[in-house]
């Protein structure tokens, strides 16, 4: 389970990557979040119409809502996804991608454990350790190590920190709300359609209030190269093994272990695909060192007793 959590994190940056690049051509990035959604909700119909399990997923959840086994509002957890783009697309401009990235993981770290505490997922509540406690603030200060080269004073905007913080516990709340439905569902891709539909929904109304209000415009899409597109269907992965392995593990375990995948995973892209400036530094590589030590101190060292 810790080796899918840490999966997770890996497709987060390889999603960042792709749907990054494709909001970077298009000059619109809710377009490219749509899209990225859309392409997913396709990808998911797809596999639904061949997968008899997903169906019945979907129908037993239908049953666990009729019969008031789960209340309706956690099915929109992927709106929550829809507003976290909302809000990035209003403050990276101001802070910039990396100190966006080390706001919203502390953002994510903090409320995983106020999740855990008051049992969002499934009800099964955990206490708050003080060594649950080192391991969400060694986290913390693995992310900004990993960043410390990128991040300068003229950046700072406290308004835009506070509101990625908040976009990176809506993140972490969606990800409780995820394990929440797929305890009733038992089918993690029946989870992973009804978040595509609900992310893709807010996304839609999202861009057709900015084309009415700011009066934003639809962009053409480029032709290639072909990983532009690969944000839908890892997003499609992403939840699906998310909405499991959250309830095994727990918010704040699953947080880190993630996180962990994730600077790896980023370490890996800029070695072997970087975007324009990017480079590997030993802030990177020593923010993920440490970022393992966070998850050894969160407990996890039954690891290497396997």
């Amino acid at each position: 389970m810790e080796f899918l959590a840490a999966a997770t994190g890996v497709l987060i940056a390889i999603q960042a990557r792709s749907n990054g690049e494709l909001a970077k051509r298009i000059h619109n990035p809710i377009e490219a979040a749509l899209v990225s959604f859309s392409s997913g909700l396709v990808a998911i119909i797809i596999i639904a119409l061949f997968n008899s399990n997903i169906r019945r997923g979907v129908a037993t959840l239908r049953r666990a809502v009729k019969l008031h086994e789960i209340p309706i509002w956690p099915l929109f957890a992927g709106a929550i996804g829809g507003c976290v783009i909302a809000i990035q697309t209003s403050v990276v401009s101001q802070i910039g991608v990396a100190i966006y990235s080390v706001a919203s993981i502390c953002g994510q770290t903090a409320i995983s454990l106020f999740i855990d505490r008051v049992g969002l997922i499934n009800g099964v509540k955990q206490h708050i350790s003080l060594r649950r406690v080192l391991a969400a603030v060694t986290t913390i200060l693995a992310v900004f190590l990993s960043v410390g080269d990128k991040v300068s004073v003229k950046n700072f905007a406290l308004f835009a920190i506070v509101m990625t913080v908040i976009a990176g516990s809506m993140i972490g709340i969606q990800r409780a709300l995820n394990g929440r439905i797929n305890h009733h569902s038992k089918q993690s891709f029946a989870t992973s359609l009804l978040n595509f539909i609900t992310g893709t929904s807010a996304l839609g109304l999202t861009l057709i209030l900015m084309m009415v209000l700011r009066g934003d415009h639809l962009y053409a899409l480029p032709k290639g190269p072909w990983w532009l597109y690969l944000g839908g269907i890892t997003g499609v992965i992403y939840i699906a093994f998310a909405s499991t392995v959250v309830q095994h593990l727990g918010v704040l375990t699953f947080t880190l272990f993630s996180v962990g995948g994730q600077l790896l995973g980023s370490l890996l892209i800029d070695i072997f695909s970087p975007s324009a400036g990017s480079h590997v530094t030993w802030f990177l590589v020593s923010g993920i060192v440490l970022t393992y030590v966070g998850v050894v101190i969160g407990g996890q060292s039954r690891l290497f007793r396997r």
